[in-house]
């Protein structure tokens, strides 16, 4: 399981660095280069029984080149595409929910009859044709940076290299207020966010022991979340500016009551409507987050916007499922688990409401001071060549 739960964080983790060579390579080389790291990663795992090797070859190789094939996704869409933005997110993503609910299936037809091996290899050839599809990436923007050039010949590479680091990492974009709000919002929400995705299963299969469609779940909140991504993101287009902040605050207070529903379903079907709300609200999450940064931030930062937001998200979202699990043990149950879960999201709907208020407030600051600026005439001490003051003579006034 810590495979799997290893090759996961590695996809958030990476995503500052993915962030960089976005900015400074293209989307196009680097999803190309990512798709191939994770289909040298599966390849690896298939022919490897070692556990051990396994942490390296699908935790660490397949986790970092899935991380660098799936940020550009993201990036490129907003140089094609800026009045349909959500839409065309909800459209790209809705590929994911698909797969969800198809792959499964699918997997567990191909796994019993081939084996482990052969389906690791069926899977890289995904990656694979993923590396080519990436091919059609023809950024129409600029890269926020070029890549830098070292100056004079003196000193190591590593001396030249080093003052042009922050050139590499963009932190500017944690100058703006709103987008470091956004990012806080967003990293509490998914300690508890992802926690009935990952123990439902487990929970109905405890709770309704007579129940064998626990696979329909899955299915619910793959198709719910297929068509949140579609519908939320249609929606998204049509409301202006940072106010899209508002779709997620919903889905995270939306989610958060639904964690807490989840104990107090006494049928299976109960769930099942718990399930398709999940899905939802993890449709309109995944759609909106995108749009979003692009409204914070600007087209020219976002890579960076979005590849520091999830590398935020990493630490609590794979902390969040094992203390679960923790809480699950100490109590028996996962009643007292899917309660708290709920908090998190409730915590960070409410923090991300404040977003369109601060946004307004620092343009009402920005407008005023422009305005002072404008009415303010020069003082003696800042006048500079050629300017006249009124009322004093040319000699008094020349600095």
């Amino acid at each position: 399981a810590w495979v799997g739960a290893l090759a996961m964080g590695m996809i958030f983790f990476c995503s500052p660095v993915v962030s960089m060579f976005t900015d400074h390579f293209g989307c196009r080389k680097t999803a190309v280069g990512g798709a191939f790291v994770a289909f040298i990663g599966l390849l690896t795992t298939s022919l490897t029984n070692s556990l051990g090797l396994r942490y390296f070859t699908y935790g660490i190789l397949f986790g970092c080149g899935s991380s660098f094939a799936f940020q550009p996704t993201l990036v490129i869409l907003g140089h094609y595409f800026r009045r349909r933005l959500g839409l065309v997110n909800g459209v790209v993503t809705a590929g994911s929910s698909v797969f969800s609910m198809a792959l499964p299936l699918l997997l567990k037809k191909v796994v019993g009859p081939l084996g482990l091996s052969y389906t690791f290899q069926i899977l890289s050839t995904l990656m694979l044709v993923q590396a080519f599809l990436a091919l059609t990436f023809k950024p129409l923007l600029p890269n926020a940076h070029s890549p830098p050039h070292a100056e004079g010949g003196g000193g190591s590479r590593w001396q030249r290299c080093l003052p042009q680091m922050p050139k590499f990492f963009n932190l500017r974009v944690f100058r703006v207020t709103t987008y470091r709000v956004w990012a806080f919002g967003v990293a509490t929400a998914v300690l508890g966010y992802f926690v009935p995705y990952i123990h439902l299963v487990n929970y109905v299969m405890e709770e309704f022991k007579e129940t064998e469609k626990e696979w329909i779940l899955l299915v619910c909140i793959g198709a719910s979340s297929g068509v949140g991504r579609l519908v939320f993101g249609k929606i998204g287009d049509l409301i202006p500016g940072v106010k899209k902040i508002y779709m997620q605050v919903a889905s995270f207070l939306l989610l958060g009551l639904m964690s807490m529903m989840i104990p107090q379903c006494r049928v299976f079907e109960g769930v099942v409507v718990v399930c398709l709300f999940l899905g939802l609200c993890d449709g309109c999450f995944i759609t909106i987050m995108a749009p979003i940064a692009f409204e914070l931030v600007g087209p020219m930062q976002a890579s960076q916007a979005i590849g520091y937001l999830l590398g935020l998200m990493a630490i609590p979202m794979t902390a969040g499922p094992p203390i679960a699990g923790i809480l699950h043990d100490y109590f028996g149950n996962y009643h007292v688990a899917f309660y708290l879960a709920g908090v998190p999201p409730i915590i960070g709907g409410t923090v991300l409401f404040f977003i369109p208020l601060i946004h307004r407030w620092n343009q009402r600051c920005q407008q005023q001071e422009d305005h002072c600026k404008d009415k303010m005439l020069p003082s003696e001490n800042n006048a500079v060549n050629g300017d006249l003051l009124p009322g004093f003579a040319d000699v008094e006034t020349h600095v």
